[in-house]
């Protein structure tokens, strides 16, 4: 730990101790952080088993594309779940809450819905009811994105501000993680039920049991977290409960324009987002122009694309640790310019 002197516009100094390098590195073992760490994996998993892990089973069962196209829409959850999210902040869940406490009592049940919904689903036939398949999908997305609040709230709370930054990088890697046991994962395990003789439906069947065991990770460290502290206090403004939710909504959009700058910093996130924005929406393009093949692009992304974000995660809550705030962002902005200037000769 180090100190620097801060000189305030009064003219008198301050001393403000500075991170080390060693307690950058440090905060990702403390058990605040590994807690978010395994949540990111549980929040992660269930994103393909309703995306394009079941897009895969639907088209080997035969099912239309465009049938599949309307699919999209299962995803809709994830959109709209700021809808239900003020209920999730301010009521409890009956005997989990009592049990657990708000946040981890929110916690468990989605995570039991989610579990139920994957097994629901995965006894489910795309040729025979494609839309029960949508059903259960939908399911699984509702269910997903009730976890998603939860652990977003979970973090902010459980963790210190100088954790928040080491916090978010360990629930991005594994969330990657997570998208990948359940994407190409739960593909090798239907490709091995295959080669033992198992029939199509069946392989996928236990596909999916598989990844419904998965989401035992996220209730056993559910279980074994803390509650958060400031978790017990939110939505207590009185004993009716649909005035505690209207409550809690509107102090969450009071609380945030109240801020200094509300719109400004909405709109500097629009802008320092559009580089990363535009590069993912037109890399495949430039890619395939270069020469490479599909198949070329799919695995850099699966193999060298997952280690890239893994790394840059983590780097990212490293500086964010050691550095003040105004310095990771233009560390950021940087890194986002050079990545989206390939140069003249790149679009020749």
């Amino acid at each position: 730990m180090t100190t620097e002197r801060i000189i305030s516009a009064e003219g008198t100094q301050t001393a403000r101790a500075t991170p080390s390098w060693r307690d950058a590195l440090t905060v990702y073992l403390k058990p605040r952080v590994l807690v978010i760490l395994f949540l990111g994996f549980a929040a992660g998993l269930p994103l393909a088993l309703s995306g394009s892990t079941l897009v895969v089973w639907m088209r080997q069962s035969g099912v239309d594309l465009g049938t599949i196209g309307l699919f999209t829409l299962v995803g809709m959850p994830y959109t709209l779940k700021f809808l239900w999210a003020p209920v999730v902040d301010a009521l409890d869940v009956p005997l989990l809450s009592k049990w657990l406490g708000r946040r981890r009592g929110w916690l468990v049940m989605s995570q039991l819905l989610l579990m139920a919904s994957i097994v629901f689903l995965a006894f489910c036939n795309p040729a025979v009811s494609p839309w029960l398949v949508a059903f259960g999908a939908l399911l699984v997305a509702f269910a997903s994105a009730t976890q998603d609040i939860v652990i977003d709230a979970f973090r902010v709370e459980s963790l210190e501000p100088s954790e928040q930054a080491a916090g978010m990088a360990s629930y991005v890697a594994t969330y990657r993680i997570g998208m990948v046991v359940s994407g190409a994962g739960a593909l090798y395990i239907v490709e091995g039920f295959e080669r033992w003789g198992f029939a199509l439906q069946t392989a996928w069947t236990m596909g999916y049991l598989a990844m419904a065991l998965f989401v035992l990770v996220g209730i056993v460290t559910a279980v074994c977290a803390t509650e958060p502290r400031i978790a017990g206090i939110v939505g207590h403004a009185g004993d009716n409960p649909l005035k505690r939710v209207f409550a809690v909504a509107v102090a969450a959009f009071k609380d945030f324009l109240s801020r200094d700058m509300a719109v400004v910093i909405l709109v500097f996130v629009v802008f320092y987002k559009l580089c990363d924005a535009f590069a993912g929406v037109m890399t495949t393009a430039f890619v395939i122009d270069l020469g490479f093949s599909r198949t070329d692009y799919a695995d850099v992304v699966k193999v060298f694309g997952l280690g890239a974000t893994l790394v840059g995660g983590f780097a990212g809550g490293f500086i964010a640790r050691a550095y003040p705030m105004a310095t990771c962002l233009w560390i950021g902005a940087f890194l986002q310019q050079t990545s989206c200037s390939p140069g003249r000769r790149g679009w020749e």
